[in-house]
């Protein structure tokens, strides 16, 4: 299977869920199962179900993570010496040419993209007419309502 690229953030925060998932969330619905359990006939046991199925998610999601963690290529972006360019993991901010609207962006992993959060996926449009650019640069974006032009403002590795 091949890298996945993931940010040192990105990263961490998928070990701290990881770990979450592992102390606390896993004893505690062993905990519940038991707990169920002593109520006898399983069956009818909507208790027990209900952790039963918490159980199976969680389970899901420990080996999801630790699949997505296995396959990643951890990039520190602050080691990279990028001359100025925008690489995975940097930072940009940009305006939109057409509207005079400043945005900042951080290009992250798939699996840490938050638009709300100002992190856009290595794989989306603004991120691929993004990378390469150096300051004062524009980037044209084919969105699905026509293109938009970004003017590369700053790029910062932090």
């Amino acid at each position: 299977m091949s890298k996945v690229p993931l940010t040192v953030r990105g990263a961490e925060k998928l070990r701290s869920e990881l770990n979450e998932l592992k102390s606390v969330v896993r004893p505690r619905i062993i905990k519940a199962i038991a707990e169920a359990r002593e109520h006898g006939d399983l069956r009818e046991n909507a208790e027990y179900h209900a952790a039963r199925e918490q159980q199976g998610f969680v389970e899901g999601r420990i080996k999801d993570i630790e699949a997505k963690l296995s396959n990643a290529q951890i990039i520190d972006v602050r080691t990279l010496n990028a001359g100025g360019r925008v690489v995975f993991g940097a930072t940009v901010v940009a305006l939109e040419t057409a509207t005079d609207e400043e945005h900042t962006y951080q290009i992250v992993g798939e699996d840490e993209a938050d638009i709300r959060e100002g992190l856009i996926s290595v794989s989306s449009p603004i991120a691929r007419a993004l990378i390469g650019k150096s300051e004062g640069d524009v980037a044209v974006v084919q969105a699905p309502g026509g293109e938009r032009e970004f003017e590369v403002l700053e790029v910062r590795y932090e």
